[in-house]
């Protein structure tokens, strides 16, 4: 079976600039895809690395592609192929083949309530009174809030305050990005541990640290994010919570498959995406939801302007690009 290739370079703005310990993100960038299979079916995808280096070897590998690809060939290529690209040929072959989408007999499932991103540094705390206001003491609510972004005496003074207006029902997630030293994240953690409304540290140690991740779990609950881009066995052997971008993890039928069936203690995340590669996050995030750990997805609601590159219509979304 022979498909046709074409893509689009794309880019957009953040509605705001998000601040992280590794850095300050305020732009996205990259191509859609477009494969047509010979019976006029189309699948969509979307390749966004979020590295410069990777963003030029996603733009090499692009280059190199023929326009017309034997199914045999490109799937032997794939996982060669630099993760952001696996992920964007990888979706378009799950709505070719129906995994998802409208040949699916799921259709693309609606996503879940979301978690709310907090943003780092001093409007933490504006944002958490917005986001009190508009949803008073829902049960639902789940925040996920940067930190290692301002010194630690500070942060610890806003975490405070955070606490105090915390609903009891509600769920905090931390998100270090890998920039706190074994030291800061046991201090945290044991600050936290025992209040119910504490969720998990997202990352606290650097992705290198695994046996300095190992030993802090003992003492709490620890989710990986940037350690299992850096180290991906540990997709299948860390214990505990997963923070999982597919954007950035290479082909998503592997994940899709997982949640399918129901494996545990997975959280799906945006990389901030368009329309097209947002349907999957959200399926994804639904899937999760219906397996044995629900848990709000991370989905940043909010953080993405509105208009058609963001449409759950995906000629909308390519039309947008012209």
């Amino acid at each position: 079976m022979d498909f046709a290739l074409t893509f689009r370079p794309f880019r957009f703005r953040l509605s705001q600039p998000l601040r992280t310990a590794a850095g300050v993100l305020s732009e996205r960038c990259g191509w859609l895809l477009r494969l047509e299979g010979f019976d006029g079916a189309i699948g969509w995808g979307e390749v966004a690395p979020l590295d410069g280096s990777w963003l030029t070897r996603c733009e090499q590998e692009l280059g190199a592609m023929p326009s017309l690809l034997q199914r045999d060939q490109l799937e032997e290529r794939l996982p060669q192929l630099s993760a952001a690209l696996g992920f964007g040929l990888g979706s378009a072959l799950a709505e070719l083949d129906g995994l998802v989408g409208p040949r699916s007999r799921t259709g693309w499932l609606p996503p879940p309530a979301a978690a709310q991103l907090l943003p780092a540094g001093g409007l933490m705390l504006p944002q958490l009174d917005k986001v009190l206001e508009q949803r008073g003491r829902s049960r639902e609510l789940t925040l996920k809030w940067k930190v290692a972004a301002a010194s630690d005496d500070l942060e610890r003074r806003w975490l405070e305050q955070l606490m105090e207006r915390l609903p009891s029902t509600a769920q905090l997630r931390l998100d270090a990005n890998g920039g706190w030293d074994r030291r800061t994240a046991r201090s945290w953690l044991d600050a936290l541990a025992g209040d119910s409304r504490f969720a998990w540290l997202e990352q606290p140690l650097p992705p290198d640290d695994h046996d300095g991740l190992e030993c802090l779990a003992k003492y709490g609950p620890v989710a990986l994010d940037e350690s299992l881009a850096c180290n991906p066995q540990l997709r299948d052997s860390w214990p505990g919570w997963q923070v999982r971008r597919p954007a950035l993890e290479g082909d998503p039928r592997p994940l899709l498959r997982q949640l399918q069936e129901g494996v545990p203690w997975r959280m799906v995340s945006t990389a901030f995406e368009t329309g097209i590669g947002r349907r999957l996050i959200h399926h994804l995030a639904a899937l999760q939801m219906t397996g044995p750990t629900p848990t709000a997805p991370g989905l940043a609601p909010g953080w993405c302007p509105a208009g058609p590159l963001f449409s759950d219509d995906p000629e909308q979304v390519w039309a947008a690009v012209i």
